[in-house]
């Protein structure tokens, strides 16, 4: 930073001025220099400004397509994306509708399985209740029976009372009851006997009214009775034994029948479980897919609403570089023309403006009283009081010292002879090389937390990010491995399909070809044939020979024909042409097809090949970088008690040395810049006056 008053800027320039007999400063000085100055500076800075905007300009334009590309690229995936979501769900949804007709015929025939089951079962037990009743019946009658021709055996056999009477019985109705009478047999077990007895006397009759044998044949009642007994036994064990035959047959055919329909329904049921499982996945597929299609839809509109925005931005962005572009070029231009103007019709006026300068600015009645009238005095007085100044400002007891050792540097080297601005600027430079020092060493261990805690941190990131990436792009390559593997698939089907159609489209054309070939000859025949016949009736007739009107007639319709003719052949030749034309086109098509799809083929199929590699490099990689992730963690870790949550007051001391070390520089600039045109006016001096400039 330079000193900003205007005397100091009126004294640097004063220094280029020729000195007085006198030793006294009598320079003139000119300000428009340094309004040139400041116009050139201003110049620069916005060139450099133009040149930093295009850079910026350039990166912004460069993410403008980069961006643009990669939400193309977004944008195209996102479609395809749309389009494969679209076809399952498509199928998920006819799978789900064909899944409901098969429920619903499985359904129906359970439903009738189970109502068959459930008749089959109620005939089942109906039946179970019949046998059950018929069984019981039939086995009181077998014991009834049994009782009762033991009994009348017994009795018989006796030759008792009930012998007699037995025998004195009418029919077979009156033997019971003789029986009975000499029997225990109570009254429920007889009236089960009378009625079979009566059932079979009333058989019997009807066996004789219809010719049946006499019961004469019976040789005694006692004979009859016991036989007629013993048949009814042996018709009702019969009927007993029928019954449950019949009885073991329904349940058996029952018991397959209810076999055979429980198979039905499990199998019918387990269809069913396996269509109601199909549909639920297929449900789940088609609203998970759904779902997907949702998201991948509202990203699709917003990778497109940002592309919209992007282009619009980077137009926007455009057109105000472009402004500013112009604008800045304007203002250098007027830059330009000011300075030109200052420089080319200022001159005078400076000169008559600016006469000789102040001497109050000369004047110096600081610490020593002493008059300063040399060029060196005044530069080491203005440094010492620059830094003196600066010392204040800063409250800085080093710089305050350091003024003191430049005044005393400056009053003793210039006495004993030795340069003015040496010791001086040597004090300047050692106490910037001091606090330099001192700012290094004070920083050396905040810069190795801060480097290690950046470090660490950013390497942490750097990991964690890479991590996260390369997950991404091992995820990214899988699935557009698969893509591309059935992308292959489909584009070889496309090559067989497109090589059948070349070969069919030639063979066609060799046909078609080779018609044209023959037709051609017979046209080029025919038309030569017509014009040699033109020639010799022209010859003929044009000699004033043969019948004129008939001539000129056959002359006419030849040449008609001949134009037929060649019409014809034009025609033929125009049809073979875009024949050839059409295939020669589809042909080559076909060919840069075929082409295209084999390199599709080879590059798919190589991509597809060194995605899978990468994917197996990118999880190994990933690997690698978990560990180190660790490793780095781990660090962190330990650097945390070291360089995390410790009094600094580094700052404060950075920013005040800082201060310093810049207003140093500035003085010894200061220093430096009056040394300079010091030597300049020495040369100038010598060379005019022809002798050496004498320095005081």
């Amino acid at each position: 930073m330079m000193h900003n008053s205007l005397g100091l800027f009126l004294f640097a320039l004063a220094l280029s001025a020729p000195l007085g007999q006198a030793g006294e400063l009598t320079d003139k000085t000119d300000p428009i220099a340094k309004v040139i100055e400041m116009l050139s500076d201003l110049q620069q800075k916005i060139i450099k400004e133009g040149e930093a905007a295009q850079k910026t300009y350039d990166e912004f334009a460069e993410w403008c397509e980069e961006e643009s590309r990669n939400l193309g690229f977004s944008i195209k995936t996102a479609k395809a994306e749309v389009e494969d979501l679209s076809a399952t769900i498509e199928k998920a949804t006819s799978d789900i509708k064909d899944f409901d007709a098969k429920i619903e015929e499985l359904s129906a025939t359970i439903a009738s399985d189970e109502a068959d089951l459930k008749a089959a079962t109620a005939i089942r037990e109906k039946e179970q209740t019949l046998f059950e009743a018929e069984e019981t019946d039939l086995m009181e009658t077998v014991d009834i029976l049994e009782r009762a021709v033991g009994i009348l055996e017994r009795e018989l056999g006796k030759g008792s009372a009930s012998f007699v009477q037995l025998q004195k019985a009418g029919n077979l109705v009156d033997s019971l009851k003789a029986i009975v009478a000499a029997s225990t047999i109570n009254t429920r077990v007889e009236a089960k006997l009378n009625a079979l007895l009566q059932t079979k006397q009333d058989s019997d009759d009807s066996d004789v009214m219809l010719g049946a044998p006499d019961p004469a044949t019976y040789e005694s009642h006692s004979g009859g009775i016991i036989d007629t007994l013993n048949d009814l036994l042996e018709k009702a064990q019969s009927e007993l034994d029928e019954a449950r035959k019949v009885e073991s047959d329904n349940k058996n055919n029952y018991e397959l029948l209810k076999l055979e329909l429980e198979d039905a329904i499990k199998f019918a049921n387990k269809e069913l479980g396996k269509c109601k499982k199909g549909k639920a996945a297929s449900a789940e597929t088609k609203g998970k897919a759904e779902g997907d299609l949702a998201v991948v839809m509202k990203g699709l509109s917003e990778d497109m609403h940002q592309l919209a925005d992007t282009h619009h931005d980077c137009m926007e962005k455009a057109t105000e570089f472009e402004t500013e572009t112009k604008a800045r070029a304007a203002e250098l231009k007027a830059l330009a023309e000011a300075k030109k103007v200052i420089i080319e019709m200022t001159g005078g006026a400076a000169a008559q403006t600016y006469g000789l300068i102040d001497s109050s600015f000369l004047q110096v009645s600081a610490t020593s009283g002493s008059r300063l009238s040399t060029r060196a005095d005044l530069a080491n007085f203005e440094a010492v009081r620059f830094v003196k100044s600066l010392s204040r400002k800063l409250r800085s007891t080093a710089l305050a010292q350091l003024a003191a050792q430049m005044s005393a540097a400056a009053r003793f080297g210039a006495s004993n002879g030795e340069d003015p601005f040496a010791k001086v600027k040597g004090l300047i430079s050692e106490m910037i090389e001091r606090l330099l020092k001192e700012a290094e060493e004070d920083a050396a261990h905040k810069g190795y937390c801060d480097k290690e805690m950046s470090e660490t941190k950013a390497k942490k990131a750097e990991l964690e990010g890479e991590i996260e990436k390369l997950t991404t792009k091992i995820d990214e390559m899988t699935a557009k491995s698969k893509k591309l593997k059935e992308e292959v698939a489909i584009l070889q089907k496309e090559l067989a399909e497109l090589a059948a159609t070349q070969a069919e489209m030639d063979k066609i054309r060799e046909e078609e070809h080779s018609q044209y070939v023959a037709d051609k000859a017979e046209m080029d025949e025919g038309l030569e044939g017509i014009k040699l016949a033109l020639k010799i009736l022209r010859d003929h007739y044009g000699g004033g020979g043969g019948a004129q009107g008939a001539g000129g007639g056959i002359i006419a319709m030849l040449e008609v024909i001949e134009a037929d003719f060649t019409k014809g052949l034009e025609e033929m030749i125009a049809a073979e042409e875009a024949a050839q034309e059409e295939y020669d086109k589809i042909s080559k098509e076909n060919e840069i097809a075929k082409t295209t799809k084999e390199q599709d083929v080879k590059y798919k199929t190589k991509e597809a090949k060194e995605l899978d590699t990468a994917v197996a490099e990118g999880t190994a990689d990933r690997d690698g970088l978990n560990t180190e992730l660790q490793a780095v963690l781990d660090y962190y870790e330990k650097l945390k008690p070291q360089c995390i949550a410790k009094p600094e007051p580094y700052e404060e001391r950075k920013k005040r040395r800082e201060a310093e070390i810049a207003g140093l520089k500035e003085a010894l600039g200061i220093l430096e810049g009056t040394a300079v045109l010091i030597q300049r006016h020495a040369h100038r001096h010598h060379a005019l006056r022809g002798g050496s400039l004498e320095a005081k």
